[in-house]
């Protein structure tokens, strides 16, 4: 797990045997999303769409106690029976990767809720049986952090996006507020822009709520690390908007000292 993740200093709250579960989750996942993303690399191991076809038959073989090819799908193996890690989550997360071979625009909300559930909230649900947790509302938080979680990776990537092709923003909003795909490419914060852009952290911002509104007391000090996770990308989101939703310009980052005082302070004083 790299320092420069957002997810670093969440990981370093946890006992030995969590860590080691998280990483190896997140391993897999990466190797997934970078197999689908990126080149045939020198490893041999495909890319696009047989990469798809080809996690799956891994993620077969650490289920069914096979011998999988890769590293991070070996690593994986021990943990799923320990933590008894749900084999769909998993599945859910290499079809949200898949998307992105066959998407590169979503009309609606509902379209764009579907890619965040899979390739984010999954995740969460994986890290949730990590974390031991024992009230079923928590698979509610995780989805609705998964949600706000992505929704704010996409409006930090919005240019990084655009340069690979894709938008993410539901194509419903933009013409709602009077934007185009070619307002967005322009790199410029019009009103149009502004007015897109505020709309969306909003929504951002009430799928984190409705993960705090749903989340139980009960697991409440088994959620540190997810805390964590909450409040390092909400200051990202609130960064945006106090950029003056300047996604452009910039790529916008909560430097590492602010991210170890956040992690420092939701463990001692959880809001």
């Amino acid at each position: 797990m790299a320092r420069k993740t957002s997810f670093y200093y969440s990981f370093l709250v946890l006992p030995a045997d969590q860590r080691r579960a998280i990483v190896t989750v997140w391993d897999f996942c990466r190797a997934v999303d970078d197999a689908v993303d990126e080149e045939p690399g020198s490893d041999g191991l495909p890319s696009g769409r047989e990469a798809v076809s080809f996690w799956r038959q891994e993620l077969a073989a650490v289920y069914e106690r096979g011998e999988p090819r890769t590293p991070q799908a070996r690593a994986l193996q021990p943990f799923v029976g320990a933590f008894e890690l749900p084999r769909q989550a998993f599945a859910d997360v290499i079809d949200g990767v898949a998307m992105d071979l066959d998407h590169t625009r979503y009309e609606t909300f509902d379209d764009l809720f579907e890619y965040c559930r899979r390739v984010a909230s999954a995740v969460g649900m994986i890290c949730i049986r990590i974390f031991r947790c024992s009230n079923r509302a928590s698979d509610c938080y995780a989805l609705n952090l998964g949600l706000a979680l992505q929704l704010t990776n996409i409006l930090r990537d919005v240019k990084g996006d655009l340069a690979r092709g894709r938008v993410y923003l539901p194509l419903e909003d933009l013409r709602a507020h009077g934007c185009t795909v070619e307002d967005l490419a322009i790199g410029s914060v019009t009103p149009a822009v502004r007015s897109l852009l505020t709309f969306e952290c909003e929504r951002a911002r009430s799928f984190y709520q409705r993960a705090v509104d749903v989340r139980p007391e009960e697991d409440r000090g088994k959620l540190v690390a997810a805390e964590i996770m909450r409040a390092v990308y909400f200051e990202t989101l609130r960064r945006i908007e106090r950029s003056g939703y300047d996604v452009f310009t910039t790529r916008t980052r909560v430097p590492r000292p602010r991210q170890a005082a956040i992690a420092l302070r939701q463990w001692i004083w959880p809001s």
